[in-house]
């Protein structure tokens, strides 16, 4: 570990929301980043899943920053530790991280976050005291969030690095580390470029996958079927939108359906879902020929 790297960091959890931890396993006071409320449409409704933990948490949780829509959001209006916004409000959380919520929070013991690079960014800005770990992170982070915009080549690799081994939890801690640490640490840059190159190989299974896109009204659809390689999903979505406006992927029972940030279109809404990403969601593949009947309704309605 080289100079600068803070040796006292809070404990990192990384988690989705769907699946949040146990509050009895969080050490002392707690702030939960760029981590949405539970959707219904996912088979994890709010109140059993994010309400619960909130609950759990109670005065132990310091502060919760987020920037997925959802209805329950103003339930949480008059509470100062929830800092809520819609995706086009703020469309990455590190931006939402700024140094005077840090501060007046205070000192936390737990850091839970989303894995990806968002949340990645977003836990290393609140152990920097709301600074970013390097100029342009933020809006690195935006760009690699809503898929809008080339982000830098430091966001660009750990980016790969991520979608590569998006299960990695020590891969994770090391990006954290080497963010805080402001990239001095070459140790940590050579260990995540060498995560980086795993996703040429997924990026070239997605470029083939891409090649059994089929059109469904205005739907760009692909079945991954029973694939024996990893693909980058990510990158399997945005092949379908250089075909259609929206883009659909069926894999191991579950439907991912994308859009352009810009598109305007709201999937939360269009399928009646009370949370997430407005243009990319998933969902039980048993909804996937309601998904289409309703999405190209929607396109054609906003042609109309």
């Amino acid at each position: 570990m080289e100079m600068g790297e803070p040796t006292n960091l809070p404990e990192l959890r990384f988690t989705t929301p769907r699946k949040l931890p146990d509050a009895k396993t969080l050490a002392g006071r707690v702030v939960v980043l760029d981590i949405a409320f539970a959707a219904e449409g996912m088979g994890t409704p709010f109140e059993d899943v994010t309400l619960p933990f909130i609950r759990e948490l109670g005065s132990r949780l310091a502060c919760w920053i987020d920037h997925h829509d959802h209805e329950r959001q103003s339930d949480f209006a008059d509470d100062d530790r929830f800092h809520l916004a819609r995706k086009a409000e703020h469309g990455a959380c590190p931006e939402m991280v700024t140094a005077e919520i840090v501060h007046a929070t205070g000192p936390v013991d737990t850091i839970v976050t989303h894995g990806d690079l968002d949340g990645l960014y977003a836990a290393a800005k609140w152990i920097l005291g709301g600074e970013e770990p390097y100029a342009g992170a933020d809006e690195d982070a935006r760009k690699v969030d809503t898929r809008q915009g080339e982000p830098g080549p430091i966001a660009r690799t750990i980016d790969h690095a991520l979608r590569a081994h998006f299960r990695d939890e020590a891969l994770k801690h090391r990006i954290v580390r080497y963010l805080v640490g402001k990239l001095r640490d070459k140790e940590h840059r050579a260990v995540i470029d060498k995560h980086a190159a795993d996703f040429d190989a997924m990026n070239a299974e997605a470029d083939r996958l891409a090649k059994k896109i089929k059109l469904r009204g205005q739907i760009a659809f692909v079945d991954v079927g029973q694939g024996k390689f990893k693909y980058d999903k990510t990158a399997l979505l945005l092949a379908g939108q250089q075909k259609a406006p929206v883009a659909m992927v069926r894999d191991s029972g579950m439907i991912t359906i994308a859009a352009e940030f810009s598109s305007g279109l709201n999937f939360v809404e269009v399928l009646g879902l009370d949370g997430g990403m407005p243009t990319r969601v998933s969902i039980p593949e048993s909804r996937m020929d309601e998904a289409i009947e309703k999405i190209n309704a929607a396109l054609q309605k906003k042609k109309s």
